[in-house]
Formats: structure tokens, sequence, C-alpha cells
């Protein structure tokens, strides 16, 4: 029995350029006493390299062992055919590297059986802890528990080879994360009645994450997984244009995917799409554009779909294809705002120049800036234009104008027990969601277009009741924390949006647990595309703000902090984070300081 890959059997040589890729490793410090501080970047790009990776074939005379860890070790190399990996096979062996990856925690301990000199076969198992699954779709899932495989070997020509193994590749975390990356695919959101605006259709991209091997032209590898459609999850609730069954133009010397000088990606497909015209063309030329441009280091200026002849499907211009981007519905010029902390707990708001040493916050107009406005929690609308809120220690949920007005309609939902409903939460298309925490009669509401009838929003398989809640602005995800037997965790939700305009159907569906959060989550918000941040609390009760992709994957996690009480951030990564600690708001913005806002406040938000 020994460990598995003790020796590393690869060539590592030149560097060869990658798309820009984000790495979220930031350090920051909120201490239980005294000033908050950064101590280390939030962000920092990558170096813009990838290590190219060779493998060695086998050696003569290996035992079964060392041939099981150097087919393992040369499927972790730079080959994208996997020739060298290839080379550990009995002739006629059939082995799909792409079924799927199995990922393992810490190291695999393999025992060997059989494998004398005069012995005809052998059996190498492999056990270790399983961490993750990547499925043929390239989605991520968290999977923890045991995991056991075996590896059969024959003697061919006098040599150990493998001739019976699992399917797909088998990688440790620690390799799975040096040769794949996460991108976001982007799909238009199916919206239902809200799909229907009065300018005509509402469209609306949405991330789906995927993990894709470092290629020496990630390009290709993109476009290629985009073209396969959405992971199996966020399957029912998008759409994409693409043609179906298209793929890119294999007799293209480029791969199908350039990108000039001018920043103009083109794009070739093979005759599958030689129909693709008008609208359809336009908008996967938009889901391209929203894919690429995640990735590329440098602004995009167009795209242009070919035909398989050469001929052009559509051009989009950037300008045209950055309407169809989230930010049309989280809002560019987004601002933190805030509940005073003393006094009449009205709601405050950041000045869009914030560039002092100590921002200070003046109340906006409005019933919600005004006196004895009794606020617990807040959610603003995302236009800026109104906001809903909770009062009377929980019991009212009441929305109303940030422009004007002087006072507080009826409320629109009201809970019976004391602290029941949660904070509220809009969608990019002004549908206001909220949970009453009634013990006795918990539910998840929505008001379509903010207003009018709530209705109670279905959510199967839920177990335990609804604390807090964030919806992303594409309308057809949710975070939900939920409080079950004393446990509070993260779980995601995909919003089915169904009915007409007059009478509008919502549910929750195929709820998924995020991880790695602690035992008890107090705050969640959307900060990207398919990313949260967290504050949740470890067992033994060291607490920390975590950030977590929406595939389950961690991204990273600001250390050191102890005592917040709430976390809050913006779907536009570059505006700052925000934080509440012992009476105070903090902001963190990029490669800066936290800074302390006044006056002192609670429940700091971003409109959503």
């Amino acid at each position: 029995m020994g460990a598995l890959g003790g020796g590393r059997r690869l060539l590592r040589s030149g560097l060869l350029p990658l798309c820009g890729v984000l790495l979220l490793a930031g350090c920051a410090s909120m201490p239980s006493s005294g000033e908050v501080r950064k101590v280390g970047d939030t962000q920092h790009a990558d170096s813009d390299t990838q290590v190219r990776v060779g493998a060695i074939p086998p050696s003569p005379d290996e035992t079964p062992s060392a041939i099981v860890s150097g087919f393992m070790e040369a499927t972790t190399s730079s080959e994208a055919d996997f020739t060298t990996a290839r080379k550990y096979l009995a002739k006629g062996v059939q082995w799909n590297p792409g079924a799927k990856i199995t990922v393992f925690s810490g190291q695999a301990v393999s025992h060997e059986t059989g494998g004398s000199a005069k012995g005809g076969e052998a059996m190498v198992d492999l056990s270790a802890t399983k961490a993750a699954v990547v499925d043929t779709k390239h989605a991520y899932e968290p999977s923890q528990g045991p995991f056991d495989t075996e590896f059969h070997l024959i003697r061919q020509d006098n040599q150990w080879r493998i001739d019976g193994l699992p399917g797909g590749l088998v990688l440790s975390d620690s390799d799975f994360q040096r040769i794949y990356h996460s991108v976001n695919m982007y799909y238009f959101a199916r919206l239902g009645p809200d799909g229907h605006g009065s300018d005509g259709p509402v469209q609306a991209l949405v991330a789906d994450p995927v993990y894709l091997r470092n290629q020496t032209d990630p390009l290709v590898a993109t476009v290629s997984a985009l073209l396969g459609g959405p992971t199996t999850w966020l399957a029912p609730v998008v759409s994409s244009a693409a043609p179906t069954g298209a793929a890119l133009d294999s007799k293209a010397s480029d791969g199908g995917v350039t990108v000039d000088d001018s920043q103009r990606l083109r794009v070739r497909l093979d005759r599958a799409a030689d129909g693709l015209r008008g609208t359809r063309c336009t908008m996967f030329a938009a889901q391209l554009f929203a894919t690429v441009q995640a990735q590329a280091s440098a602004p995009l200026s167009s795209v242009e779909l070919l035909r398989a002849d050469g001929s052009t499907a559509c051009r989009l211009p950037g300008q045209q294809a950055a309407q169809y981007g989230s930010d049309k519905l989280v809002g560019r010029d987004a601002r933190p705002y805030y509940i005073e902390a003393d006094g009449d707990h009205r709601l405050l708001a950041l000045p869009e120049d914030d560039a002092d040493s100590e921002p200070r916050a003046t109340p906006v107009s409005g019933p919600f800036g005004a006196a004895k406005a009794g606020l617990g929690s807040v959610a603003i609308r995302r236009d800026q234009q109104a906001a809903a809120g909770v009062r009377d220690d929980g019991h009212d949920l009441v929305v109303g104008s940030l422009v004007g007005g002087t006072g507080f309609g009826k409320a629109l939902v009201h809970s019976r027990a004391a602290g029941g409903l949660s904070a509220p939460s809009w969608d990019g298309f002004d549908d206001l969601w909220v949970a009453d925490r009634d013990p006795d009669s918990p539910r998840l509401l929505v008001l379509s277009g903010g207003m009018g009838t709530p209705v109670e929003v279905p959510v199967p398989g839920l177990e335990g009741r609804v604390e807090s809640l964030r919806v992303a602005s594409d309308g057809v995800r949710i975070a939900l924390v939920v409080q079950d037997h004393g446990t509070t965790r993260l779980q995601l939700g995909r919003i089915v949006r169904a009915g007409s305009t007059q009478h509008p159907a919502f549910s929750v569906d195929d709820l998924r647990p995020l991880s790695p959060v602690g035992e008890s989550v107090t705050s969640v918000s959307w900060a990207g595309p398919s990313r949260l941040v967290v504050l949740d609390a470890e067992r033994g009760g060291a607490q920390r703000i975590e950030y977590v992709n929406t595939d389950g994957s961690a991204a990273s996690a600001l250390q050191g902090v102890s005592e917040a009480a709430s976390v809050s951030a913006s779907e536009n990564p570059k505006l700052p984070l925000l934080a509440s600690y012992a009476g105070r708001v903090y902001q963190l913005p990029a490669d800066a300081n936290w800074k302390q806002l006044s006056p002192k406040g609670v429940s700091p938000v971003y409109p959503g």
C-alpha cells in the first residue's frame, strides 16, 4: 500500500499566454476592537502565463502501481489529446477522458494485488476522499465522501499495461486547480411574463460557470463549450440562440475562432449553422460577446458570425452587444445605502462622489429618509427610484419612493411573528421578494412589480425555513439562507417563471447546497455574475467573510474577520464590499483600506 503520485513524472517548459483570469485571493481584517484595516490585496490579475507541462511515457519493467501512477501523472500534462497517457493503456482499450472528472482531496492511497513477474494480470485499487465531480457539460458539483476505484492491468509485450480503468479523469484537487479554470458561459433567461416589456421583448443574460482545461487556444474551447449548451442545473430556466447541432468549422485552420488586432471576434461555424440569420443570429452573437469578453484582457469591438462557406451570417458591434449585458439590470451607478443606527432608523445614501477619507452619507428623499422611518431592513429597487423596507420590528413590508412623497402607504405584507419578515430583495424586473419567518407559517413571497397581492412561492424539497434571501438581477437564480434544526446553510435555487401578466406564477426548484460555508450563515449577497459573498462562522465559532461560486466551488476568503453583523456587495464586481460592525458601516474599495462611513449605521446594501 502506498501514496500515489509521490514523485512528479512531468516536464515543465515554456510559458504560453492565456486569456486574463482574475484570481480573488485577498485578505482583510476587521478586528474585534479598534480600526478596521486591510492587510492584503483583495484582487490581483493573473500573470497571463501558463506553465506548459509535458508527460513522460512508461519505462521498461515498471510495476503495476508505477504504471497507474505514471498514467495519472500523464493525464495532468498539457497535452490536449492525452497521447502520452494512452501509452500506458493496453492495445485496443477504449478510454474517454472527457466522460467526467472525479476530483479528490488530499493524497490517494493505492493497493496492488497480483503483479508478479510470472502473473498475467494485476489490480491496483485507489482510495481517496472525493471532493467534487465535473460532468460532460463541464459543470462542477461538490460531492464529498469516500472514493474507491480500480485499475486492471495485463502483461502485453512483456510490459504491464492498463486494460480496465474508470471513465474520465481522476485528479487531485491541486492538479485540478492547476489544469482547469472557471469560465462563465452566458445564456438567455426564460422570464415568463416579465419577458414582455412595454418596449418589446426583454432579454437578460445569465452566467453559467463551467470549468475548462487550460489549452494553447482557450477561445476554441470556450466557444465550443457555449455551443454545447447550458449545464444541466441551469438549463430549465435559460435558452440558447445557438443553432441546434452546430459546431465550429473543423476545416478552418485557425480552429474557427479569431480575435484580430482591432479586437474583432470572428467565429466560423459548420454547415449546421447555414440557416442562422436575423434576430437569432444577433442573440447568439450577444452570447458569444458576453462569454468571450469576460475572459479577454481588452474590450472586444464587435462579433462576426460566419457560415461554413465564409459568408457573414451577422455582425454585432460592441455597443449593441452591451445592451444585452448584465449591467443593464444591475445598474452602472449603484451606490451604497444603509440604515441610520441611532434615532429615527432612516435610510441613508452615500454621495456618488465618495473620495473623502471618511465618506458621509445623507438621508434619502421621501418617506424612507424622513423622521421616525423606523426601518429594520431595506432593499433598493435597481433603478434607485424606489425602495422596500421592513418596519415595526419585522411585522410590516412597505414600498415607497426615493425621490419624493410624504409617507408610507399600507403595508403590503404583514407577519404575525415578532421579527417575522426577512430583508426584502428586488430582481432586475422590479419583482420584490421577501420571506415570512413566522415559525407557525413560514412562506417565501413575491410581489410582481413590487406591488399588489403577494404570491406565495412553492419551494419543493425545502427543509427548514428561509431566514434571508438575495435574488439575482437576472430573475432566475435566488440565494437562500435556510435554517433547519439550529443550523443555517446557504442554498441556491432556480426561479421558474410562468403564468401570465395578470396572473404570474413562480416556483423555486432544485435547491443545491453551496460550499464551503460554516454552520452559521448570517448574511449573503451577490458579488458578481456567478459569485456570492457570505458571512458565516466555522465550527468552533471563528467568523469569516467568504466568496463562494454558484457552482459550489470556493473562491476565496477575507481572513481575520470577527464580530461583523452583515456583509453586502454588488453584482458589479468593481464596486466596494460593504460590511457592518459594532454599529458602524465600512466599505472596502479595490486596492485600498477599509473606509469607515459616517454617521453610524447598520444593514448596508446595494440596489437589489
